[in-house]
Protein backbone atom coordinates (compact mmCIF):
# COMPACT_ATOMS: atom_id res chain seq x y z
CA UNK A 1 0.00 0.00 0.00
CA UNK A 2 2.83 2.48 0.86
CA UNK A 3 4.76 1.48 -2.51
CA UNK A 4 1.84 2.22 -4.40
CA UNK A 5 1.01 5.44 -2.23
CA UNK A 6 4.38 6.68 -3.56
CA UNK A 7 3.96 5.79 -6.83
CA UNK A 8 0.51 7.75 -6.87
CA UNK A 9 2.48 10.78 -5.45
CA UNK A 10 5.32 10.93 -8.16
CA UNK A 11 2.48 10.59 -10.89
CA UNK A 12 0.74 13.20 -9.50
CA UNK A 13 3.63 15.40 -9.13
CA UNK A 14 5.23 14.46 -12.73
CA UNK A 15 1.45 14.77 -14.44
CA UNK A 16 0.79 18.45 -12.43
CA UNK A 17 4.63 20.00 -13.48
CA UNK A 18 3.66 18.74 -17.14
CA UNK A 19 0.37 21.15 -17.01
CA UNK A 20 2.03 23.91 -14.99
CA UNK A 21 4.21 23.67 -18.18
CA UNK A 22 2.85 23.41 -21.17
CA UNK A 23 -0.72 25.29 -19.92
CA UNK A 24 0.60 29.15 -20.19
CA UNK A 25 0.29 32.26 -22.57
CA UNK A 26 1.50 35.15 -23.36
CA UNK A 27 -0.54 38.28 -23.03
CA UNK A 28 0.64 40.77 -26.02
CA UNK A 29 0.00 44.10 -23.62
CA UNK A 30 2.02 42.69 -20.60
CA UNK A 31 4.09 40.74 -22.02
CA UNK A 32 3.56 38.77 -19.35
CA UNK A 33 3.17 34.73 -18.87
CA UNK A 34 0.02 33.48 -17.66
CA UNK A 35 -1.74 30.71 -17.42
CA UNK A 36 -3.91 29.02 -19.66
CA UNK A 37 -5.26 25.79 -18.70
CA UNK A 38 -8.20 26.35 -20.25
CA UNK A 39 -8.21 27.88 -23.72
CA UNK A 40 -10.04 30.48 -25.70
CA UNK A 41 -11.68 27.44 -28.16
CA UNK A 42 -13.56 26.02 -25.29
CA UNK A 43 -13.67 29.32 -22.99
CA UNK A 44 -14.89 31.73 -25.86
CA UNK A 45 -17.99 29.67 -26.69
CA UNK A 46 -19.10 28.79 -23.52
CA UNK A 47 -19.26 32.11 -22.54
CA UNK A 48 -21.01 33.27 -25.96
CA UNK A 49 -23.80 30.73 -25.13
CA UNK A 50 -24.07 32.43 -21.28
CA UNK A 51 -24.16 35.75 -22.28
CA UNK A 52 -27.04 35.25 -25.07
CA UNK A 53 -29.25 33.03 -22.27
CA UNK A 54 -28.80 36.26 -20.00
CA UNK A 55 -29.76 38.69 -22.64
CA UNK A 56 -32.69 36.36 -23.00
CA UNK A 57 -33.42 36.22 -19.58
CA UNK A 58 -33.17 40.31 -19.03
CA UNK A 59 -34.50 43.30 -20.51
CA UNK A 60 -32.34 44.95 -22.98
CA UNK A 61 -32.83 48.28 -23.30
CA UNK A 62 -32.40 49.99 -27.39
CA UNK A 63 -32.72 52.95 -29.39
CA UNK A 64 -32.75 55.03 -26.39
CA UNK A 65 -29.64 57.61 -26.21
CA UNK A 66 -28.01 55.60 -23.26
CA UNK A 67 -27.81 52.87 -25.05
CA UNK A 68 -26.55 54.20 -28.12
CA UNK A 69 -23.81 56.01 -25.74
CA UNK A 70 -23.13 52.54 -24.89
CA UNK A 71 -22.71 50.82 -27.91
CA UNK A 72 -20.71 54.06 -29.37
CA UNK A 73 -18.20 54.08 -26.62
CA UNK A 74 -17.92 50.14 -26.47
CA UNK A 75 -17.34 50.04 -30.14
CA UNK A 76 -14.33 52.67 -30.23
CA UNK A 77 -12.60 51.62 -26.95
CA UNK A 78 -12.60 48.06 -29.01
CA UNK A 79 -11.29 49.95 -32.01
CA UNK A 80 -8.66 51.28 -29.89
CA UNK A 81 -7.25 48.22 -28.43
CA UNK A 82 -7.63 46.68 -32.07
CA UNK A 83 -5.01 49.08 -33.47
CA UNK A 84 -2.58 49.31 -30.32
CA UNK A 85 -1.98 45.74 -30.53
CA UNK A 86 -1.84 45.72 -34.25
CA UNK A 87 0.53 48.34 -33.65
CA UNK A 88 2.58 46.23 -31.60
CA UNK A 89 2.21 43.24 -33.78
CA UNK A 90 -0.52 41.13 -32.92
CA UNK A 91 -3.12 42.12 -35.63
CA UNK A 92 -4.84 38.66 -35.40
CA UNK A 93 -5.59 38.91 -31.71
CA UNK A 94 -8.93 39.90 -31.69
CA UNK A 95 -9.81 37.07 -34.54
CA UNK A 96 -11.95 34.86 -32.38
CA UNK A 97 -13.09 37.97 -30.43
CA UNK A 98 -17.45 38.66 -30.98
CA UNK A 99 -17.52 42.37 -29.30
CA UNK A 100 -21.08 43.07 -27.89
CA UNK A 101 -22.25 46.05 -25.95
CA UNK A 102 -26.16 45.87 -24.30
CA UNK A 103 -27.87 47.95 -21.59
CA UNK A 104 -29.75 45.92 -19.34
CA UNK A 105 -32.47 47.90 -17.73
CA UNK A 106 -31.84 46.67 -13.52
CA UNK A 107 -31.33 49.58 -10.99
CA UNK A 108 -27.70 47.18 -10.37
CA UNK A 109 -24.44 49.88 -9.99
CA UNK A 110 -22.53 47.64 -12.04
CA UNK A 111 -21.03 46.22 -15.77
CA UNK A 112 -19.00 43.47 -16.44
CA UNK A 113 -17.11 41.43 -18.96
CA UNK A 114 -17.53 37.88 -20.39
CA UNK A 115 -14.37 36.26 -22.49
CA UNK A 116 -14.32 37.06 -25.59
CA UNK A 117 -16.00 40.61 -25.53
CA UNK A 118 -19.40 40.48 -24.03
CA UNK A 119 -20.13 42.92 -22.02
CA UNK A 120 -22.75 44.54 -20.03
CA UNK A 121 -23.86 47.68 -18.13
CA UNK A 122 -26.36 48.33 -15.99
CA UNK A 123 -28.81 51.60 -16.17
CA UNK A 124 -28.42 51.50 -12.42
CA UNK A 125 -24.60 52.26 -12.81
CA UNK A 126 -25.52 55.30 -15.74
CA UNK A 127 -25.91 58.20 -12.65
CA UNK A 128 -22.96 57.55 -11.51
CA UNK A 129 -20.99 57.33 -14.51
CA UNK A 130 -22.49 61.06 -15.40
CA UNK A 131 -21.08 61.14 -18.75
CA UNK A 132 -19.77 59.62 -21.49
CA UNK A 133 -15.97 60.37 -20.21
CA UNK A 134 -17.49 59.01 -17.09
CA UNK A 135 -18.80 55.53 -18.92
CA UNK A 136 -15.83 54.97 -20.98
CA UNK A 137 -13.85 54.77 -17.71
CA UNK A 138 -15.32 51.74 -16.79
CA UNK A 139 -16.11 50.39 -20.60
CA UNK A 140 -12.01 50.94 -20.51
CA UNK A 141 -11.88 49.00 -17.61
CA UNK A 142 -14.36 46.08 -18.72
CA UNK A 143 -12.53 45.56 -22.30
CA UNK A 144 -9.09 45.32 -20.65
CA UNK A 145 -10.54 42.80 -18.75
CA UNK A 146 -11.18 40.90 -21.94
CA UNK A 147 -8.02 42.01 -23.73
CA UNK A 148 -5.70 40.34 -20.35
CA UNK A 149 -8.13 37.51 -20.94
CA UNK A 150 -8.62 37.53 -16.45
CA UNK A 151 -11.20 35.00 -17.02
CA UNK A 152 -9.16 32.30 -17.94
CA UNK A 153 -6.69 33.47 -15.87
CA UNK A 154 -8.79 32.91 -12.69
CA UNK A 155 -10.26 29.84 -13.88
CA UNK A 156 -6.62 28.69 -14.18
CA UNK A 157 -6.11 29.67 -10.62
CA UNK A 158 -9.27 28.07 -9.64
CA UNK A 159 -7.58 24.82 -11.33
CA UNK A 160 -4.63 24.89 -9.50
CA UNK A 161 -6.44 25.89 -6.44
CA UNK A 162 -7.87 22.20 -6.96
CA UNK A 163 -4.79 20.76 -7.96
CA UNK A 164 -3.32 21.56 -4.48
CA UNK A 165 -6.06 20.18 -2.83
CA UNK A 166 -5.59 17.22 -4.13
CA UNK A 167 -2.14 17.33 -3.63
CA UNK A 168 -2.95 18.13 0.27
CA UNK A 169 -5.21 15.06 0.53
CA UNK A 170 -2.85 12.47 -1.37
CA UNK A 171 0.05 14.11 1.55
CA UNK A 172 -2.52 13.49 3.82
CA UNK A 173 -3.59 10.24 3.44
CA UNK A 174 -2.27 8.12 6.68
CA UNK A 175 -3.28 10.65 8.79
CA UNK A 176 -6.26 10.90 11.20
CA UNK A 177 -9.41 12.16 9.81
CA UNK A 178 -8.89 15.14 12.53
CA UNK A 179 -5.97 15.90 10.99
CA UNK A 180 -7.27 15.63 7.44
CA UNK A 181 -10.08 17.81 8.11
CA UNK A 182 -8.17 20.39 10.27
CA UNK A 183 -5.29 20.51 7.18
CA UNK A 184 -7.83 20.84 4.10
CA UNK A 185 -9.59 23.91 6.34
CA UNK A 186 -6.71 25.21 6.83
CA UNK A 187 -5.29 24.95 3.04
CA UNK A 188 -9.08 26.33 1.75
CA UNK A 189 -8.48 29.39 4.00
CA UNK A 190 -5.20 29.99 2.83
CA UNK A 191 -5.69 29.84 -0.76
CA UNK A 192 -8.09 31.66 -0.31
CA UNK A 193 -6.74 34.69 1.45
CA UNK A 194 -3.46 34.60 0.63
CA UNK A 195 -4.30 33.37 -3.09
CA UNK A 196 -7.33 33.26 -5.16
CA UNK A 197 -8.40 36.94 -3.40
CA UNK A 198 -5.13 38.58 -3.65
CA UNK A 199 -4.72 37.37 -7.48
CA UNK A 200 -8.41 38.77 -8.14
CA UNK A 201 -6.87 42.14 -6.97
CA UNK A 202 -4.29 42.70 -9.08
CA UNK A 203 -6.13 41.53 -11.83
CA UNK A 204 -8.69 45.03 -10.97
CA UNK A 205 -5.49 47.01 -10.43
CA UNK A 206 -4.41 45.98 -14.34
CA UNK A 207 -7.73 46.38 -15.61
CA UNK A 208 -7.84 49.76 -14.25
CA UNK A 209 -4.54 50.51 -15.88
CA UNK A 210 -5.00 49.31 -19.29
CA UNK A 211 -8.42 50.53 -19.44
CA UNK A 212 -7.61 53.60 -19.05
CA UNK A 213 -4.46 53.63 -21.71
CA UNK A 214 -7.17 52.52 -23.79
CA UNK A 215 -9.85 54.71 -22.69
CA UNK A 216 -7.13 57.54 -23.30
CA UNK A 217 -6.43 56.01 -26.89
CA UNK A 218 -10.27 56.37 -28.07
CA UNK A 219 -10.32 60.05 -27.02
CA UNK A 220 -11.75 60.06 -23.46
CA UNK A 221 -10.73 62.18 -20.52
CA UNK A 222 -8.71 59.11 -18.57
CA UNK A 223 -8.99 62.40 -15.10
CA UNK A 224 -12.71 60.99 -15.07
CA UNK A 225 -11.27 58.17 -13.47
CA UNK A 226 -10.59 59.67 -9.83
CA UNK A 227 -14.17 61.44 -10.01
CA UNK A 228 -16.03 58.60 -10.82
CA UNK A 229 -14.51 56.31 -7.87
CA UNK A 230 -15.18 58.87 -5.75
CA UNK A 231 -19.14 58.99 -6.90
CA UNK A 232 -18.97 55.02 -6.38
CA UNK A 233 -16.77 55.19 -2.90
CA UNK A 234 -19.47 57.76 -1.88
CA UNK A 235 -22.71 55.87 -2.98
CA UNK A 236 -21.17 52.17 -1.56
CA UNK A 237 -19.77 52.82 1.73
CA UNK A 238 -17.26 51.57 3.50
CA UNK A 239 -17.52 48.18 2.59
CA UNK A 240 -15.87 44.89 3.27
CA UNK A 241 -11.85 44.80 4.19
CA UNK A 242 -9.83 45.11 1.20
CA UNK A 243 -8.29 41.40 2.28
CA UNK A 244 -11.76 39.63 1.98
CA UNK A 245 -12.67 41.39 -1.06
CA UNK A 246 -12.09 40.21 -5.01
CA UNK A 247 -11.77 44.17 -5.57
CA UNK A 248 -9.39 46.59 -4.26
CA UNK A 249 -10.92 49.07 -1.57
CA UNK A 250 -12.36 52.35 -2.97
CA UNK A 251 -9.37 54.16 -1.04
CA UNK A 252 -6.61 52.04 -3.05
CA UNK A 253 -8.33 52.14 -6.12
CA UNK A 254 -8.83 56.07 -5.99
CA UNK A 255 -4.71 56.29 -4.91
CA UNK A 256 -3.60 54.23 -7.57
CA UNK A 257 -5.71 56.00 -10.27
CA UNK A 258 -4.46 59.27 -9.60
CA UNK A 259 -0.89 58.09 -9.46
CA UNK A 260 -0.88 56.17 -12.55
CA UNK A 261 -2.83 59.01 -14.68
CA UNK A 262 0.62 60.76 -15.77
CA UNK A 263 2.13 57.44 -17.36
CA UNK A 264 -0.91 56.70 -18.39
CA UNK A 265 -1.34 59.64 -20.95
CA UNK A 266 2.36 59.65 -22.00
CA UNK A 267 1.57 55.74 -22.67
CA UNK A 268 -1.67 56.47 -24.77
CA UNK A 269 0.08 59.29 -26.27
CA UNK A 270 2.90 57.33 -27.68
CA UNK A 271 0.76 54.74 -28.71
CA UNK A 272 -1.45 56.94 -30.61
CA UNK A 273 1.39 58.12 -32.40
CA UNK A 274 2.27 54.61 -34.30
CA UNK A 275 -1.62 54.71 -35.90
Amino acid sequence: MKKKNFIFKKLFVFFTVVILLSACATNPLTGKRTMAFVSDSQLFPAAFAQYEEFLSENTVVTDTDEAEMVLRVGNKLAEASHKWLSSEGHPDYFDDYAWEFKLILDDTVNAWCMPGGKIVFYTGILPLTLNEDGLAVVMGHEIAHAVLNHSQQRMSAGILQQLGAVGLSIGLSGLSPEVQNAAMMAYGLGSQLGGMLPYSRAHENEADYYGLIITAIAGYDPEEAVPFWERMAAYGGVGVPEFLSTHPSNAARIRNLRNSLPEVKQKAAEIAYRF
